[in-house]
């Protein structure tokens, strides 16, 4: 098939990120932490008090972003071992498609591990169409087809608002998220996504691009036709010391979500109150900004307030990019999250690596884990 641009059109179509799906010990305070830190929305809400007897979840969303925090009710659930093995973590990246039955007879038939079947769930607000599929890890895929749903979230959940009341702190969609994996496992997951669901390679780095003093990783950037999906892939390489993917790694007991990279239309915003409600980042020195603007050239923001919040700038030829990253989310040294502004830029601030991997090597230096 063919587009009106003269493109061949994606065999696999995919309309974004649905949700992202985090199984946790504790969904309730987490929704907490997630409605007062970050400014998510309490909308939706699964658990014994609806007829459900295995799990809890709840369901934050700010504009395009929505986040699932699961937990489980017994011991034996597979929820439960899922935590206990990786920590808090992400089990669920869920695209939203058109058509569930077709995404999931397209990405099995071209070699997709099964994890759900196409099933239609229905209530008195129409039905969702969902199936699921295995990538890296304990990761799935779910295909989310909500074009016949008029309700909060999809059946089995009540529409529900939270009892604190949550501002915004301007997130908008999901940019990207980014799988860890092991040694040698990286292309293995590239061609998984290029031959399975279609996508496209559209950069790689080395460890020439992305290393220190201490240690290295190489990463592959994997994006559907519209890029309305993209998934960075790392794998360790070989370093001095033990690299942050290594780190991952073993805390997490395999692979899974590194991180998941959130876009905005005022970082310096977003970021400012985000550190005002305790939401600690990864600090570069400040010897970073004397040459940043020798290396971008001319942007529209201030340098002070980037400074003074540890915002990083990086260009490429379509623009510039400001990002930022927090330090690990959990106990366990795994899921953070970028915040990201695009200003043009379509890449992945390759200018700001060397600074930032020093940065959380800090970290891990504290942790005792370089």
């Amino acid at each position: 098939m063919i587009r009106a641009d003269g493109q061949a059109a994606d065999f696999l179509p995919l309309n974004g990120t649905d949700y992202i799906e985090f199984y946790v010990g504790n969904a309730k305070q987490a929704a907490y932490y997630y409605q007062m830190a970050f400014g998510y929305e309490l909308i939706a809400y699964a658990g014994p008090e609806t007829g459900v007897r295995e799990y809890a979840s709840y369901v934050l969303k700010q504009n395009k972003v929505r986040l699932v925090l699961t937990t489980p009710m017994h011991p034996d659930s597979p929820i439960n071992q899922h935590i206990s093995k990786h920590g808090d973590g992400v089990k669920v990246l869920a695209i939203w498609v058109d058509d569930a039955e077709y995404s999931w007879k397209a990405t099995t038939e071209r070699g997709a591990k099964s994890y759900e079947e196409p099933t239609t769930l229905t209530d008195e607000f129409g039905e969702v169409k969902v199936s699921a599929i295995h990538t890296y890890g304990d990761t799935i895929h779910r295909f989310v087809e909500r074009k016949n749903y008029t309700g909060a979230f999809m059946p089995g959940y009540k529409a529900m608002e939270g009892k604190v009341k949550s501002e915004p702190v301007g997130l908008l969609h999901i940019d990207h998220c980014v799988g860890n994996v092991e040694l040698g496992k990286m292309d293995e997951w590239v061609k998984f996504y290029e031959d399975v669901m279609g996508f496209k390679l559209i950069l790689t780095f080395d460890d020439e691009d992305i290393s220190t003093e201490y240690s290295a990783l190489m990463s592959k950037v994997v994006s559907n036709g519209t890029g309305y999906v993209k998934f960075p892939i790392n794998e360790p390489a070989a370093g001095k010391k033990k690299s942050q993917i290594d780190e991952y790694l073993e805390f997490y007991h395999g692979p899974g979500v590194q991180h998941i990279a959130i876009a905005t239309h005022d970082i310096i915003g977003t970021v400012s109150e985000l550190q005002r409600r305790g939401v600690e980042f990864l600090r570069v020195p400040v010897t970073y900004y004397e040459t940043v603007l020798e290396r971008v050239g001319k942007i529209d923001e201030d340098i002070a307030p980037l400074r003074e919040l540890g915002i990083l700038v990086d260009r490429d030829d379509e623009g510039y990019l400001l990002q930022i990253f927090t330090k690990p989310v959990e106990d366990r040294p795994t899921l953070f999250y970028e915040i990201i502004q695009r200003k043009g830029a379509k890449s992945f601030g390759k200018g700001n690596f060397k600074a930032l991997f020093e940065a959380i090597e800090r970290e891990q230096a504290i942790r005792g884990n370089l």
